[in-house]
């Protein structure tokens, strides 16, 4: 063996040994919690080795969505851009839902009291950012802040069961509270 096949053969062994010592409760990609959760289940969390190879989530904030909005409608900003399909956090608002579990929801940058099917367009923000959930989840007070991280969707789609209509996406790894 080369002198580098056999570094990278160490390097797998080690990683294979070190996370088989790892506590089961860390091995099924859950976020493990001693207190009292609000949600269904747990948020899925991304595996521990992502920071290793580069893949630390951004922070994106709802000021950085768009760089101009005119009668032909928002223009997404070249920051937004270049994070499409890339992992981002971003905190914000649970917007009141239809139904208290939820495998989507709407994320606002200030708490909304009314949900954003029970209104009209004038009403509802236009940066919102819809997050996609892996699993179930109970819905947080509206009134919350909370942090969503995971991989970014940019671009116009229409979802077919609910005929929501979304321009942002996450589907999210974790949700947590925020200070």
């Amino acid at each position: 063996m080369t002198k580098l096949a056999q570094h990278v053969s160490i390097f797998t062994l080690i990683m294979v040994l070190t996370s088989l010592s790892l506590p089961w409760a860390l091995q099924n990609g859950t976020v493990p919690s001693e207190e009292s959760s609000l949600f269904y289940s747990r948020a899925q969390a991304a595996p521990s080795w992502l920071p290793w190879f580069g893949e630390e989530a951004t922070a994106l904030d709802f000021s950085e969505l768009y760089s101009d909005a005119s009668p032909l409608g928002l223009e997404l900003s070249p920051k937004l851009k270049s994070l499409e399909g890339k992992n981002v956090h971003i905190s914000g608002f649970m917007a009141p839902p239809l139904k208290p579990t939820l495998s989507f929801f709407v994320l606002t940058k200030v708490p909304m009291s009314i949900c954003p099917f029970c209104s009209t367009d004038a009403d509802w923000p236009n940066d919102i950012v819809l997050v996609k959930l892996l699993q179930p989840v109970t819905a947080y007070p509206f009134d919350r802040p909370i942090t969503v991280t995971g991989k970014l969707e940019v671009g116009y789609q229409v979802d077919t069961e609910t005929g929501f209509v979304s321009l942002l996406r996450i589907n999210a790894d974790t949700i947590e509270e925020s200070n």
